[in-house]
């Protein structure tokens, strides 16, 4: 029998080109199926930040399958966590759910050498996600 997930985590940003593509990265790979995650933008880019994707490949997250997707208010309906990263007030807000906003600086336009920091602490906050829904 399937263990259902603990939780269902939503990652929000502009373009869900780079900083929500790395997050879900994170919690897929160090969470598993243990937690279910999306991630989406308000105005969704036609590809996933080749930066973040290397990034990302540096630390054995691969991205590079990704596409960008609009946000819906289905996907903010059915998350318990709504993670958004700039989006600004272009995410609906629904009752019953957890939300927090990442100040993180984006990666778009940017080299390498300037998303790992970006990344790194990405991977940070996950960490402390994981450990707060599993303390739930």
């Amino acid at each position: 029998m399937t263990t259902p997930p603990l939780a269902s985590v939503l990652f929000v940003c502009v373009h869900n080109a780079g900083r929500s593509q790395m997050a879900a990265g994170f919690l897929t790979h160090l969470a598993g199926d243990r937690i279910e995650v999306r991630s989406a933008g308000s105005i969704p880019g036609g590809q996933v930040n080749p930066a973040a994707v290397e990034a990302m490949k540096e630390v054995g997250v691969d991205i590079s399958a990704q596409k960008p997707k609009v946000l819906t208010t289905e996907a903010v309906q059915a998350s318990d966590y709504v993670i958004t990263m700039g989006c600004g007030d272009a995410c609906p807000i629904f009752p019953g759910k957890k939300y927090f906003d990442w100040a993180l600086d984006g990666p778009a336009g940017q080299g390498l050498d300037a998303v790992r920091p970006i990344r790194d602490e990405i991977k940070t906050r996950i960490e402390a996600l994981i450990a707060e829904i599993d303390a739930r």
